[in-house]
Order: C-alpha cells, then structure tokens, then sequence
C-alpha cells in the first residue's frame, strides 16, 4: 500500500530533522512505525531513508563478509546478488518471528534491525534494543514533529486513520475515548494546524455526508472538530 508506505517514509524524515542528534526515542518510534507497515501490504522500503536508519541506531550495515557465519557459509553469500531476506524459517513456524529477524543482504551490504535476532548476535546480548511504544504515541510524537516542521497534510493524514487504526480497542463512549491518553493531544494538534480542513484523496477521509450515514458517535465526534 503505497499511501502507508509513504505515511512512513515521511514520518521517519520528519521525525529526524525535529529531534535532536542522539535522541534514542527516535530509533524507538522508526522501529514502531516499520511494525505498523507490517500490517499492511507493503514493500520493503527502508532503503529510502537508510541514511537515517544507519545514523539513527536502527539499522547496522557492514560488509557481508562480516556477517556471524560467513565462513561457514561463505559460498552462500558470495552468490548473493541482489536484494535476499535471510529468516529461512517459514511464515507459519512458530520460530518465522518476522522477515528481518535474520537480516538482509543488498550487495555488498549486511543490514540487521536493532532488536532483531541477527542485530543481537552482532551487537551483544547487552546491547539495549529498542523500547516498545504505544502506537498513538508515536503518531502524536510524528504529529508534533510535523507541526515544528510546518507539515500539515502528514498530520492530516495520520489524524484521516481514524480511532480505530491509531488507538484500537474498544471504547464504549466518546468520555471513554477522549481520556485515552494521547487522544486530545492529537486533536489539540489538528486544531491548531488545521489539519481537519486538508483536502485529502477521496476515501482517505470521511465527509459528514458519510458521517451520516455510518451514524457512529465515536467516528463523528473523531472527525468533527469544529
């Protein structure tokens, strides 16, 4: 889904130009959004903003030929010539645990994601990983990153998710979801910036027709600000 993959791409650029240098929660939100592409049906991205990845702590980069068992498997990797994830478990193993666990080659380059398994055998087991994150924390800290930056559509276009995608659950009342922590943070944003009033594609947002329609109390009273 390129509308994802291009909410992320822009978040991680956003979120590194208004944190500063050595911030570890910026490694700790990247690791957060890429969970969150997962979910989706997306491509492999990252190499749009390794450079970020790389500086930020996220992603390792060495020659293949520091890889842990590139002696043992020297033949392995030497025919390596394009772009090979290295998990060689199968999907529905309990061990698969993700695609990246064990890294991925693109020639000449090893890449492990910090916390992953390949990451920990070649960073140590001390070496702390990265935090878990609440999801609608990491939107509000991209959103508040996007409202220094001037941003407005990317947070129009986090804030379009809906309830449902960003905060989850199952809340019972518009009390109940507006005291979710996090929650009027968001939508104290989107007032300010104006971000209710982007034009967004058509389907990315509900209009009040639509409201109507769906007659939900909690979607209407997410998307209706004024």
């Amino acid at each position: 889904m390129h509308y994802i993959e291009d909410l992320v791409h822009c978040s991680i650029e956003v979120l590194d130009r208004r944190f500063p240098d050595g911030d570890d929660r910026v490694r700790d939100l990247i690791t957060a959004l890429y969970e969150f592409q997962n979910d989706f049906d997306c491509s492999h991205t990252q190499h749009r903003v390794m450079d970020i990845l790389i500086r930020r702590g996220h992603t390792l980069r060495v020659p293949v030929a520091e890889h842990p068992d590139y002696a043992e498997r020297r033949e392995f990797f030497d025919g390596i010539t394009g772009f090979t994830e290295l998990r060689e478990f199968d999907e529905d193993e309990e061990e698969f645990a993700g695609a990246l666990e064990d890294g991925y080659v693109d020639p000449p380059w090893l890449h492990a994601e910090a916390g992953t398994a390949l990451w920990r055998r070649m960073a140590g087991p001390d070496a702390p990983g990265p935090r878990p994150v609440r999801f609608l924390d990491v939107v509000v800290a991209v959103a508040g990153a996007a409202e220094r930056d001037g941003d407005v559509e990317l947070i129009a276009d986090w804030w379009a998710l809906g309830h449902h995608v960003l905060v989850g659950g199952h809340p019972f009342s518009v009390e109940e979801l507006s005291e979710t922590p996090g929650v009027e943070e968001l939508r104290a944003i989107v007032r300010r910036t104006g971000a209710h009033h982007v034009e967004l594609r058509d389907g990315n947002r509900p209009d009040d027709d639509e409201l109507a329609r769906l007659d939900d109390e909690l979607t209407t009273w997410w998307y209706q600000l004024d």
